[in-house]
């Protein structure tokens, strides 16, 4: 049996992508990954701490041949999905940036000045940006911060979903192989440095809100990224981190990154502690090494991270629910 993908006729068995013609109406003649069932499934979220939901939700867009927009906050395992599946498929994974300095001959790729100088212009002296590189390998392209990028790159972004090929200037037209998807994230409450996306932008993809997971699961990815066999202080850094996320004086709470730095560099702390050393104390200082910089103080409050920081930890350790704060131990 075999599926249509976009022009393409993919059997069912096998990874090797080949093509016996060019352009939209290539037969692919192998398998590609994209058949799905329950057993594939659960052995591709299998390699993600939680995000089952999430995940299948992905898989069975890309799987339908499908490119799809990711948004949520920093830290919510959105690349970490997609990893996920190219691993499974056995396709690239090609990462960009959006910034202001993704322009479309960055994008796209350009001719080596010094090569043309000596030899002209050819498909020799191209240099393939990451579209083409994907394109070619059947990669999954996946585009960090998507609403810092420019306009004009994001046109050319478009084009190239839409047709599944692009027009190289003195190079010829490069058709993207089946497995090839366009994934993009961002994070739709930073407005430092970012455009809105337009309605024509929207209507290109598919899209999924991810947001961050619960205690429990944060707690699981903590044990497994820092390594940290100290459940109390696996449990702490959670509880201390996502305190950050609803703070009256934060703009920007952390992500899970915060949790494993935090556990990790409290393991270390514990390792080096002489017996003046409170468990407490170390983990404040690990807390204001793995959190100040993943916060964000209301530029409308007087104050600092390291004193919101300071604030969460002592309501942490010395307060008890619904009580006033009690006194130190240590």
């Amino acid at each position: 049996m075999e599926i249509i993908s976009r022009g393409h006729r993919i059997p069912r068995s096998g990874r090797q992508v080949r093509s016996t013609k060019t352009g939209k109406d290539a037969i692919v003649t192998s398998t590609s990954p994209t058949t799905l069932d329950a057993d594939r499934r659960r052995a591709i979220t299998g390699r993600v701490v939680g995000r089952t939901r999430e995940l299948s939700l992905v898989l069975a867009a890309v799987a339908a041949g499908r490119d799809i927009l990711l948004e949520g906050p920093p830290g919510t395992s959105k690349s970490t999905m997609l990893r996920a599946i190219t691993t499974d498929w056995g396709v690239p994974f090609v990462l960009v940036e959006g910034n202001a300095e993704l322009t479309p001959a960055r994008l796209v790729g350009h001719h080596n000045p010094a090569r043309v100088l000596r030899e002209d212009y050819s498909s020799d002296t191209f240099v393939a940006g990451p579209l083409v590189d994907a394109m070619r390998t059947g990669a999954f392209l996946y585009i960090e911060e998507l609403n810092r990028a420019p306009e004009d790159t994001l046109n050319t972004l478009l084009g190239a979903m839409a047709e599944r090929e692009v027009v190289v200037p003195r190079v010829g037209r490069v058709t993207a192989l089946p497995t090839f998807r366009v994934l993009a994230s961002m994070n739709p409450f930073d407005n430092i440095g970012t455009a809105r996306i337009s309605d024509s932008v929207y209507d290109r993809w598919c899209r999924l809100v991810v947001d961050y997971q619960d205690a429990a699961a944060e707690a699981a990815i903590v044990r497994l990224r820092s390594r940290c066999a100290d459940e109390r202080l696996v449990e702490d850094a959670v509880a201390i981190t996502r305190a950050t996320r609803a703070h009256a004086d934060l703009r920007r709470g952390s992500s899970v990154r915060g949790a494993i730095d935090l556990a990790a560099i409290g393991v270390q702390l514990g390792l080096m502690a002489d017996e003046q050393s409170s468990y407490e104390s170390r983990v404040l200082d690990a807390a204001q090494l793995a959190l100040s910089a993943r916060v964000g103080v209301d530029e409308a409050i007087d104050t600092t991270p390291e004193a919101v920081i300071t604030e969460i930890w002592e309501t942490h350790f010395f307060s008890l629910p619904g009580e006033q704060r009690r006194d130190r131990t240590a």
